[in-house]
């Protein structure tokens, strides 16, 4: 009998004139690995260089999503006794986020299902960004004691008003008119027409730009439906404007509404120091010149995180015993600057 050869993680090929990266990672939801970020950038460098190719799509295989972040199970396991992976792991995605957002064709995301974390980092920084109505995006990094990272303390801080620091502290996820709303995407196509439309992004001319993309997307594209979450943004704005965590607690609970009772809730159950990490790195990318000023910021903050008991409790509860109940090691009262400072580190090459 004839040995299978297993599927490649990520499935890269020509679909006329697109050139496609399929995740392929289906029993863990695509997240990312190193071999994955390897064949990223390599098809990246692949398709620039080729004539033929108009512009890039990135799709999830599997039914459930595009993909569910970078794979923490890994650096789970050899963050202490060979920190070195995780770091490497880290420094190699960033610099494919910083890629995607430089890229010089049309980069397109479908961004259908579960987008997580390292699944926002290769679609958020795409030039088109499809969601659909099975759309569920979060950067739930607080939750298990890390923080939102490849390039997010860029991309949060540019939503309006203070919805990206929400977003970033709770750790919530959102469905497509969030997305949109929050500018980590663009359009919304309905999951039975993504075929369709991808058949159409495959005839075009490979001279095809962004204006040809945009036109081909528009004729699936409709009105997102509409999300509770909209009608809480005032409130968001007034809470989340300030610069420490204590501070937007309590106007939280000042508020005293449902909704802001339920943040509260929320927010008290992430760890109290990746909570003032994220706010710090939120407020620095407010004021940064560049996504790549930020990709430097975040990666120093990761390699902190390898010694981080929170980190690994958190992924413990979440990932490992699936308990859902993190014992964080320091509470919000106790965050001290030198405990932040741990994730300042400036002792590695630069990533540019």
């Amino acid at each position: 009998m004839e040995m299978q050869t297993p599927a490649p993680e990520v499935i890269v090929e020509r679909q006329g004139t697109i050139g496609r990266i399929r995740l392929n990672r289906t029993r863990a939801l695509n997240s990312l690995n190193v071999p994955m970020i390897r064949l990223i950038a390599e098809a990246l460098t692949t398709f620039e260089d080729d004539p033929a190719v108009a512009a890039v799509l990135v799709t999830g295989e599997g039914e459930r999503g595009l993909c569910a972040g970078g794979d923490i199970r890994m650096i789970y396991e050899s963050g202490r006794e060979r920190p070195e992976e995780g770091a490497q792991f880290w420094r190699e995605e960033f610099v494919v986020n910083s890629r995607i957002s430089g890229y010089r064709k049309p980069y397109i995301a479908i961004m259908d299902g579960i987008v997580m974390g390292g699944g926002v980092g290769i679609s958020a920084h795409g030039s088109h960004r499809i969601v659909t109505e099975r759309t569920r995006l979060a950067m739930p990094e607080t939750g298990i004691g890390y923080f939102p990272d490849v390039g997010a303390t860029w991309l949060l801080p540019n939503a309006p008003g203070e919805f990206g620091t929400y977003l970033g502290l709770t750790g919530r996820d959102i469905t497509a008119a969030d997305a949109i709303h929050a500018r980590l995407a663009d359009s919304f196509v309905a999951s039975d027409k993504l075929d369709t439309l991808m058949a159409g992004l495959a005839a075009l001319s490979s001279s095809a730009g962004r204006s040809d993309i945009d036109a081909v997307i528009s004729k699936f594209a409709t009105e997102a439906p509409a999300t509770p979450l909209q009608h809480h943004l005032d409130l968001i704005d007034r809470c989340f404007v300030f610069d420490t965590i204590e501070e937007i607690l309590a106007a939280l609970e000042a508020d005293g509404s449902d909704f802001a009772l339920e943040t509260l809730a929320l927010l008290n159950s992430r760890s109290a120091l990746s909570m003032k990490l994220t706010l710090d790195l939120l407020r620095a990318g407010r004021s940064s010149a560049s996504l790549n000023e930020c990709l430097e910021r975040e990666y120093s903050a990761t390699l902190g995180m390898l010694s981080n008991a929170d980190f690994y409790e958190g992924v413990r509860a979440a990932v490992i015993d699936k308990d859902r109940n993190p014992q964080w090691s320091v509470a919000l009262a106790d965050v001290t600057p030198a405990m932040l400072g741990r994730f300042a580190r400036k002792d590695h090459p630069p990533l540019f």
